[in-house]
């Protein structure tokens, strides 16, 4: 693959995750509206999506034996497992649901948010960083070709 298609596809991959982030800030914003059945329903709206997208990064990584693949698997994973205890926890507290318990779980699950937009922001910024290093091997790569 040239260094112009590998760019081509990162690019393309970077600017589906830009309007992912777009899309997101918009219903976080649209959330202030406090329409309950309307929030209830990005709400399912957004676990069933990131649901198929860990599902589909979980797939991918199997579909290769490749061990950074197998890394980003296993935080997957890890991602997953977190995902699946605070939804779990969220879901208990609903069930408990009493004023002075609602203000805590209220709170934990913005510490719960902004955690996600952290790691999120630190993937990103991995994402960026390795699709610079993998332009510059690829340029290292056809130097050498062209020196041989």
């Amino acid at each position: 693959m040239s260094i112009s298609d590998q760019l081509d596809k990162a690019s393309a991959q970077l600017k589906g995750l830009s309007d992912k982030a777009s899309e997101a800030e918009a219903n976080a914003n649209a959330a202030k509206a406090k329409d309950k059945a309307a929030l209830e329903q990005r709400v399912a709206a957004a676990e069933a999506a990131a649901t198929q997208a860990s599902d589909h990064m979980k797939a991918s990584a199997k579909d290769t034996k490749d061990e950074i693949n197998q890394w980003w698997g296993q935080v997957q994973d890890n991602w997953k497992s977190l995902i699946a205890k605070v939804r779990k926890d969220s879901d208990e507290d609903k069930a408990n649901l009493k004023a002075d318990r609602a203000e805590k779980r209220a709170e934990r699950a913005e510490a719960h948010a902004a955690k996600a937009v952290e790691f999120a922001n630190t993937a990103i910024e991995e994402a960026e960083y390795q699709v610079l290093n993998a332009a510059l091997a690829r340029i290292d790569a056809e130097d050498a070709a062209a020196a041989t």
